[in-house]
């Protein structure tokens, strides 16, 4: 069976949205904000969980001082 490009009626095609010259405060739609959302609270965790860490280690080398003094 073979189809035609008329077919599928689009998809699988990528649609990049371009904001129009009158909406300059196109932000995308639901799933784009969303998206950013969850970037920006994967990013946090991933600080604090740095933070921590970075926290912890020094903590560690504070003991071993401490220790060998």
């Amino acid at each position: 069976m073979s189809t035609s490009s008329t077919d599928n009626d689009g998809q699988g095609m990528i649609v990049n949205p371009k904001p129009a010259a009158d909406n300059q405060d196109w932000d995308g739609d639901e799933a784009d904000r969303a998206d950013r959302l969850r970037f920006e609270e994967e990013q946090a965790l991933i600080r604090e969980q740095s933070e921590a860490r970075a926290a912890k280690a020094a903590a560690e080398a504070e003991a071993v001082k401490k220790a060998t003094a």
